[in-house]
């Protein structure tokens, strides 16, 4: 089963990713097939993608994330700054996190290492808390959502309350993926 890591973002922050992706839907003037957004309710803050995982391994993931996450206090997060990824032929156009980011780098960076001693590979990229708005499929599209990106860098979308990480599966469908919640674990 394909397997990750993430903490939900609530209601409050995902209407406003929803009105955040609607006013870049109608200033972009691009065509809707070179953009593929994502659904606000699919929207979540990714700790770590693992892929395909055996399903007797999902004891062992279970209780690597368990064991990070009961070290660590619930705190908040905010919400801010539309980036993207890819350079200037942008690849995916995102909202960062702000204030609240060391703890949230601290809660990933031993959730990695629990999985690291359950015989997991590290990930080999530096991570970077963020909200993929949507993925960008042609070139003229990614030019202007990233120049559109500049006016929204100190854009301001919400506050989330971090308490606690979900282990998901995402079966992929036609219609898109569909997050089944593995396990829940809650911070102190």
């Amino acid at each position: 089963m394909r397997v990750f890591i993430a903490t939900d973002i609530g209601e409050n922050v995902r209407r406003a990713i929803s009105d955040l992706q609607q006013q870049l839907r109608s200033k972009a003037d691009i065509n809707k097939s070179d953009v593929k957004w994502v659904r606000p309710e699919r929207i979540h803050l990714t700790l770590r993608f693992l892929g395909e995982v055996e399903d007797k391994r999902i004891v062992s993931v279970c209780d690597a994330v368990r064991d990070a996450v009961s070290r660590h206090e619930s705190f908040e997060l905010d919400v801010e700054s539309v980036g993207y990824f890819g350079g200037k032929s942008a690849r995916v156009l995102w909202v960062g996190t702000g204030r609240g980011s060391d703890n949230l780098h601290r809660l990933q960076k031993d959730i990695e290492g629990k999985l690291a001693l359950a015989g997991w590979s590290k990930e080999t990229r530096e991570f970077s808390g963020h909200l993929t708005l949507c993925r960008i499929r042609k070139p003229t599209a990614a030019v202007k959502l990233a120049e559109m990106s500049e006016a929204y860098k100190d854009f301001k979308v919400g506050r989330i309350g971090v308490d606690s990480v979900c282990v998901y599966e995402s079966q992929l469908r036609p219609s898109g993926p569909i997050y089944t919640v593995l396990g829940k674990f809650k911070l102190q």
